[in-house]
């Protein structure tokens, strides 16, 4: 295992924003995404990151970007460090496994969320209202149901620190239009169908995701990463029971913990135990082997 990575450090880089888990530079022409390992739960970056995570979640985006390439276009233009600009050439080492240049666009203003069961604020909705972003579900659900048909259930998408606000559909016609609404909503599902499809055959229920979209030369193309750990529920189907919470191969594991603590959800995050890390990781890796194939390395 090498050193973990929490920032970046490029001089020559122009930085043009840091995410929770992303650091961002502008090349000009094109954009570089580099996935650290910093590890964000309630919405706070945690002060300790998790080893080869950025990889993971890079190798997991890539194999899905390539999966999903019949359905929607997408941002990604290489991964391959030799393929980047000279101005990346000393950060080589830094940059490789865990980086992608893509194609700048116009972000979306929404998260693009569809689910497949009923989990998380999802539930939490559902036990208030008994729907979700103003989608009426059946009586009776219990947590971690399987629902009927996936739904599409849009969010704000916050700055760091902040929390993102389920809205429902009409809410998200207003931020982006009619048009562009109805064609992230059927992009979201049919997405998301055809990975929950795929992870179903090799062990992994998706309970839920959130995609993002951009425009591009006025084409929408899929953005950021796809159906990893990070922003998905990735749950072990052999030991899948409704009615509660479920084990998982995400970052609910770390949420769990810091539930135990009694952690206040607000920032400073707390330091995280060497075995929590360790399990997190472990976790992450896990995934990623059982959706490519046990030989995967990273």
């Amino acid at each position: 295992m090498k050193h973990a990575v929490f920032e970046t450090d490029f001089p020559d880089l122009n930085l043009l924003k840091k995410g929770k888990v992303r650091d961002i530079y502008d090349l000009d022409d094109n954009l570089l995404m580099v996935t650290t390992d910093r590890l964000s739960a309630f919405d706070v970056v945690m002060p300790d990151p998790i080893p080869d995570k950025g990889k993971i979640l890079t190798q997991i985006s890539l194999f899905w970007f390539e999966v999903m390439k019949p359905l929607v276009p997408n941002h990604l233009i290489s991964s391959n460090v030799d393929d980047y600009p000279s101005s990346c050439k000393p950060y080589a080492e830094d940059l490789r496994g865990r980086s992608m240049l893509v194609k700048k666009t116009e972000p979306l203003p929404i998260e693009c969320v569809v689910r497949g069961y009923i989990s998380g604020s999802g539930w939490k909705s559902y036990q208030e209202t008994g729907d979700i972003c103003g989608i009426k579900l059946p009586e009776g659900l219990e947590e971690s149901d399987k629902l009927p048909e996936p739904i599409f259930t849009p969010s704000t998408k916050a700055e760091i620190g902040l929390h993102d606000i389920n809205i429902d559909f009409e809410e998200a016609v207003k931020k982006i239009g009619r048009t562009l609404a109805d064609k992230v909503k059927e992009f979201s599902l049919e997405i998301y169908k055809k990975g929950a499809e795929f992870a179903d055959k090799k062990g992994i229920i998706i309970a839920d995701t959130k995609f993002e979209f951009g425009l591009n030369e006025n084409e929408i193309i899929l953005i950021d990463e796809v159906l990893t750990p990070d922003s998905s529920r990735f749950w072990p189907k052999e030991t899948y029971k409704p009615g509660g919470p479920q084990k998982s191969f995400d970052k609910q594991y770390l949420r769990d913990y810091l539930i135990s603590i009694n952690y206040n959800r607000k920032p400073p995050g707390p330091s995280l135990p060497a075995d929590v890390i360790r399990n997190t990781r472990n976790k992450y890796m896990e995934a990623l082997k059982l959706l490519t194939g046990p030989n995967h390395e990273i």
